[in-house]
C-alpha cells in the first residue's frame, strides 16, 4: 500500500497556479478585507463582515465545486510545485472540511465580537490566512512545506487566543499557548533534522544522491531500507510528538483546558475543529511516510505500540477529567480530548489492517463538526460578558427562556455522547467496526467505557438545561449572574437548525457522505 503510494508517482510535475484556486481565493478575500477597511469611510465599514462571510460561502461552494471537477484526475498523487505539494483525496477532502470550518467560525464570530466590542476586520483576516494554511498543510509533501504552513497555523492562532486584550485569562491563555506551541515546533523541527539526516547520510543502505532530503518519498524510502535506525526512530517520535500537541493527545494534551477556557468562544471552537483536524491531516499524511518504523508492510516498528498507549491514556484522561468540571469550555476542551483518541482508535485500527478505519475517521470529523459548532453556537448566544466564565450554572432553566437553543444543544451534546440515531453515533460504530475486524479488543473496550462515562458528563449539561432551575448566588458580587442569552439572529437560528438537521439525518441515512467520500476516492 504504501510503497505503491510513492512508487507509482507521475513523471511530469504540476505547477500551474490554479490547481491552488481555494488558497488563493481565502489569500485574496483576506486581502480584500484589509483593503476595504481602509479605503471605505468610515460609515460603510459595518458591512464588511457580511462581505467576509459571503465571500466564504462561496469560497466553500467554489472549493466543493474544485475538488470535484473530474480533471483532478490526472493529478491525482503527482507532485505538485516541484514536489512541495500533493493533491491527494485525503487532502481535496481536508480542503473543503477547513473551508466550511472557516466559515462557521465567522458566523459565530459575529455575535461574539459584537458582544464583547472586539475588533472584527482582523479577526476574519486571521481565519482566512489560518484557513488557507490549514489546507496547504494536508497537501504537503515535503517537511520544508510543512513546517512553514503548520507555523503559519500557530501563529494566527497565537494572535486569535489571545485576541480579548482586556480579559487576563485570555493573556494568560496566549502566553501558554505560545509557550506550549513553541515547544511543539522545536520538537516537531528537532525531528525532521533528524530525519533530513537519516535521507542525507551516503552510508545508510538505499541512499541515493537524488532527490530532495525533505521530501516525503526520500524520507520513506529511508526508512524503509533501514527501519532499526535510532536516528529514524527518534526523528519519526519527535516528529509524532509535535503533532501530538495540536492533536491533544496525552501526555502533550495539558495546554488544552486553560487554553480553551481563555479564548474566545469561536476560537475554542476554531481550535477544537480546525487545529484537530489539521493535526490529523497531518498525521494521516504521515504514516505512509513513516511506514518503515510503524510496522506497516510486514515491518517491525515501535511507533504503533507508542500510539496505542498514548490513544488508551488519551481516553482515560480526557473523560475522568471532564467530569469535574463546572466551566463549560474547560469540559469541551477535556471531551475534545477523549475524541482525539476515538479518532486514533480509527487510525490504529487502519494501521493494523482494519479495512475501513480511515473512511471511519473522517465520517467522525464530520460528524464532530456538525455537533462541536451546534454547541458552540450555543455558548456563543449564553455566554455573559466574561467570556472565559461559562458555568454549567449559567444554563439553569435554559430550556424554558429558550427553547430553541436548549433543542439545538441537546442535539449537540447528544452526539458526541454517541445517543442514538445521532451522526455522532453512527462515527463511534464505524470506528469501533473498525477495531473489531483489525482485532483491537482490549483498546475497543476501553473505548466502550470511555463512552459509558462521556454520557455521565454531557447529560449533566443537559440536566442543568432542562431539568435544573436558576438559583441567585449566596455571595453578593458573584461572578454568576443570571444568564441571559442573546437574541439569536434569523441567518444564525438557520445555520444552527441546519447543523442540528444535519446531525440527525447523519446518524439515520449516510449515502450522501459515502458517496461523497467514494466520488473523492477516500
Amino acid at each position: 500500500m504504501t510503497t505503491a503510494f510513492f512508487q507509482n508517482l507521475a513523471q511530469t510535475t504540476y505547477n500551474q497556479w490554479v490547481l491552488l484556486t481555494p488558497e488563493i481565493l481565502l489569500a485574496s478575500l483576506a486581502l480584500l478585507l484589509l483593503v476595504l477597511d481602509i479605503a471605505l469611510p468610515k460609515a460603510l465599514r459595518g458591512a464588511i463582515p457580511a462581505v467576509a462571510i459571503a465571500g466564504q460561502l462561496c469560497a466553500l461552494a467554489v472549493t466543493t465545486a474544485w475538488v470535484l471537477a473530474p480533471f483532478h484526475e490526472r493529478i491525482l498523487d503527482a507532485p505538485v510545485f516541484n514536489g512541495l505539494l500533493r493533491i491527494t483525496p485525503h487532502s481535496q477532502f481536508m480542503r473543503v472540511f477547513f473551508a466550511a470550518t472557516s466559515l462557521l467560525v465567522s458566523v459565530l464570530a459575529l455575535v461574539s465580537l459584537k458582544k464583547h466590542r472586539l475588533p472584527r476586520i482582523e479577526f476574519f483576516h486571521l481565519v482566512l490566512v489560518i484557513t488557507a494554511a490549514m489546507m496547504l498543510l494536508a497537501a504537503s509533501n515535503n517537511f520544508v512545506m510543512l513546517f512553514v504552513a503548520l507555523e503559519t497555523v500557530t501563529v494566527g492562532f497565537y494572535i486569535l487566543v489571545a485576541y480579548i486584550r482586556a480579559n487576563p485569562l485570555s493573556l494568560e491563555a496566549g502566553l501558554k499557548y505560545l509557550i506550549m506551541g513553541a515547544l511543539s515546533s522545536a520538537l516537531l523541527l528537532f525531528g525532521i533534522v533528524l530525519l533530513y539526516g537519516l535521507a542525507g547520510d551516503p552510508t545508510l543502505k538505499g541512499y541515493t544522491p537524488a532527490g530532495d532530503a525533505l521530501g516525503f518519498g526520500r524520507i520513506f524510502h529511508a526508512l524503509a531500507h533501514n527501519p532499526d535506525n535510532f536516528t529514524g526512530n527518534l526523528g519519526a517520535a519527535l516528529v509524532f510528538s509535535g503533532i501530538a500537541f495540536k492533536i491533544g493527545l496525552v501526555p502533550f494534551q495539558i495546554w488544552i483546558p486553560d487554553v480553551y477556557q481563555g479564548a474566545p468562544t469561536p476560537v475554542t471552537a476554531f481550535l477544537s475543529v480546525g487545529s484537530k483536524a489539521a493535526g490529523f491531516a497531518i498525521l494521516i499524511t504521515l504514516l505512509q511516510v513513516f511506514a518503515g518504523v510503524l510496522g506497516l508492510d510486514d515491518r517491525p516498528g515501535i511507533i504503533i505500540p507508542l500510539l496505542t498507549v498514548m490513544t488508551i491514556a488519551t481516553l482515560v484522561f480526557g473523560n475522568l477529567a471532564a467530569l469535574t468540571q463546572h466551566n463549560v469550555k474547560r469540559l469541551i476542551g477535556l471531551s475534545g480530548v477523549s475524541h482525539a483518541g476515538f479518532m486514533m482508535i480509527g487510525l490504529l485500527a487502519f494501521m493494523a489492517g482494519g479495512r475501513d478505519g480511515l473512511g471511519a475517521v473522517y465520517v467522525y470529523l464530520i460528524a464532530y463538526l456538525l455537533a462541536s459548532f451546534a454547541i458552540f453556537g450555543v455558548m456563543t448566544h449564553v455566554s455573559g460578558q466574561d467570556d472565559a466564565v461559562q458555568e454549567l450554572e449559567h444554563y439553569h432553566g435554559l430550556a424554558r427562556r429558550n427553547p430553541f437553543l436548549a433543542g439545538v444543544l441537546a442535539v449537540g451534546l447528544g452526539s458526541l455522547a454517541g445517543i442514538p440515531p445521532l451522526a455522532g453515533f453512527m462515527g463511534k460504530l464505524l470506528v469501533f467496526v473498525s477495531a473489531f475486524q483489525a482485532g483491537l479488543y482490549w483498546l475497543l473496550a476501553i473505548a466502550i467505557a470511555s463512552v459509558v462515562v462521556s454520557i455521565y458528563y454531557y447529560f449533566g449539561w443537559l440536566r442543568a438545561a432542562f431539568f435544573q432551575n436558576w438559583e441567585a448566588p449566596d455571595v453578593p458580587g458573584d461572578v454568576l449572574e443570571r444568564p441571559k442569552p442573546a437574541p439569536v439572529n434569523p441567518g444564525i437560528a438557520i445555520m444552527l437548525a441546519l447543523l442540528a438537521l444535519a446531525t440527525i439525518l447523519l446518524g439515520i441515512w449516510q449515502t450522501p457522505v459515502t458517496r461523497w467520500l467514494q466520488m473523492l476516492g477516500v
